[in-house]
């Protein structure tokens, strides 16, 4: 009980004594600094623009194809760590345990692989799901531009990571 009266007494004093801080140092009605500022500096990094030479970098996604590091390449593409393939299938349907087979001698294995689906997301077959799990990889199907973006962020940190790509124009 004693202390709880003690408090009673020094909390108003406590509370004059910062209000009379604050008011100092910044007057109630000045703004509050923009947090734009702060960002300012983060902006202007560019942690993509320092990737070594010999790493794979999607810089665009066509209709029809991808441009890798200056080249473009028509159709769809598969890429595992730094090495890049043209791929047969055309469309969706088209992708099977077969045109994947690579993954199966491929070490070491990637832990994901990203399968960009065309225009859309879509979804894949459970067969080709369960082929892809017993190579001890996780899918992700997305769209082909997030599945190029996603592929750049994870190399460049340097996992182990592959992409099947469909280009862009695909729809189904």
């Amino acid at each position: 009980m004693a202390a709880r009266g003690k408090a009673m007494v020094t909390l108003p004093t406590l509370v004059r004594a910062m209000r009379r801080r604050t008011s100092n140092h910044m007057p109630s009605n000045q703004p509050l600094p923009s947090l734009r500022r702060a960002f300012s500096l983060y902006d202007q990094i560019n942690l993509i623009d320092s990737v070594p030479e010999d790493q794979i970098r999607f810089k665009q996604v066509t209709e029809t194809g991808f441009t890798v590091k200056g080249v473009h390449y028509e159709g769809s593409l598969l890429c595992v760590g730094n090495l890049l393939m043209s791929w047969h299938p055309k469309k969706l349907s088209e992708v099977t345990s077969e045109s994947l087979s690579i993954f199966q001698t491929v070490r070491p294995v990637p832990e994901i692989l990203l399968l960009g689906c065309g225009k859309y997301i879509q979804p894949v077959n459970p067969e080709l799901r369960a082929f892809i799990r017993s190579t001890g990889m996780k899918l992700e199907a997305v769209d082909s531009r997030n599945a190029a973006s996603t592929y750049n962020i994870l190399n460049e940190e340097g996992r182990i990571v592959a992409a099947a790509l469909l280009p862009y124009g695909v729809e189904s």
